[in-house]
């Protein structure tokens, strides 16, 4: 039976990989940043009442060395699953605020890992934002399909800085691997990631994306743009294929083939909503996107290189050597509406 560790065990994506590893018969120990948040730390006890033995909790600060030493003891496979994240109206400073604390978390813990002789594998939490940074840089790439071979090389600490921290801190892991042969690297590369929250104190960058829409801030329209999208279950069983598959290597893009417009979203979740009119029906016209944008954070340049440019993805390898099997858009809008209500009901 392999114990693996998960880092940032309460977040969006960690929880859910946390229930893969326990459904799956695995012995989980799991890092949060504070023992004492009930709020962060419900969806977790509920796992372990769930599990019985199968879950231990431990608490590990990304920014502190030496913090991930005793949770990773005896552990064979560490998920690095947390990281910094803010939301780009409040990053006043990129270096100080993003790149180095993604830097310095990923060190610390990988530091933690060249010190535990039993860990083989360390799966990490990426972005498909470490390959591109504006979607304009995809047209430069193969096919105009966006590949893992490439990396975001447009982002800068000052122009899209958490793409930039997660490229740098990708490149790190890639670098520390490299310098010992004892473990190896594999990375998880995903879109968007929606779907249901397992928590209701989730402070996810993909939650707060759709919140935008679902909430009715943008039922006078939205801009000429389409996202990479993935479930976060999907997300989830990846990080379970690539840590048992022992042939899994690289990097693995996980999102959708096909992007899906905000309106694709709007319409899917008309479906669901108890206020569907306050859904966007419209695109916001060019001349008037120009205008108003960057108002709303849409800088020029931002939307030089991302209004109206689609591209597909290439997500072969994940299905093929991690058998990842993609449900259908419409399922994960509705599962992640139903967990989007159901949070704001409880705290009415």
């Amino acid at each position: 039976m392999t114990t693996s560790l998960v880092t940032g065990g309460s977040g969006f994506i960690a929880s859910h990989v946390i229930a893969h590893l326990l459904a799956a018969g695995e012995q989980v120990h799991a890092s949060v940043r504070d023992l004492r948040r009930q709020d962060k730390l419900a969806p977790l006890l509920a796992l372990q009442a769930q599990y019985p033995q199968q879950l231990r909790l431990f608490e590990a600060d990304l920014l502190k060395p030496g913090s991930f030493d005793a949770a990773m003891a005896g552990c064979e496979v560490v998920h690095h699953v947390a990281s910094p994240f803010l939301m780009p109206e409040k990053i006043r400073d990129g270096r100080t605020q993003m790149l180095e604390p993604a830097l310095n978390g990923t060190r610390n813990v990988l530091d933690s890992v060249n010190r535990c002789p039993s860990v083989r594998r360390v799966v990490m939490t990426s972005t498909v934002g470490a390959i591109f940074g504006d979607y304009s840089d995809v047209l430069a790439m193969e096919g105009q399909v966006l590949s893992e071979r490439y990396f975001n090389e447009s982002s800068t600490v000052d122009y899209n800085p958490y793409h930039y921290s997660k490229v740098q801190a990708e490149k790190l892991a890639w670098a520390m691997c490299a310098a010992q042969s004892r473990w190896d690297l594999v990375c998880i590369n995903p879109g968007l990631v929606l779907g249901p929250s397992l928590s209701m104190a989730s402070d996810s960058g993909s939650l707060f994306l759709l919140d935008e829409i679902l909430g009715g801030k943008l039922f006078f329209g939205v801009p000429d743009l389409s996202v990479a999208t993935v479930d976060v279950r999907e997300v989830a069983a990846a990080h379970l294929a690539a840590a048992r598959t022992p042939a899994a290597h690289g990097r693995y893009i996980i999102a959708e083939r096909e992007m899906a417009h905000f309106l694709d979203l709007a319409r899917l979740l008309r479906e669901q909503h108890r206020r569907p009119w306050l859904l966007p029906r419209v695109i916001i016209p060019g001349w008037l996107l120009r205008l108003l944008g960057p108002l709303f954070g849409l800088s020029r340049k931002y939307q030089d290189n991302h209004v109206g440019i689609r591209f597909k993805v290439d997500n072969r390898r994940g299905i093929e050597e991690l058998g990842v099997r993609y449900r259908p858009l419409r399922e994960t809008l509705a599962d992640h509406y139903r967990s989007w209500q159901a949070a704001r009901d409880a705290a009415a």
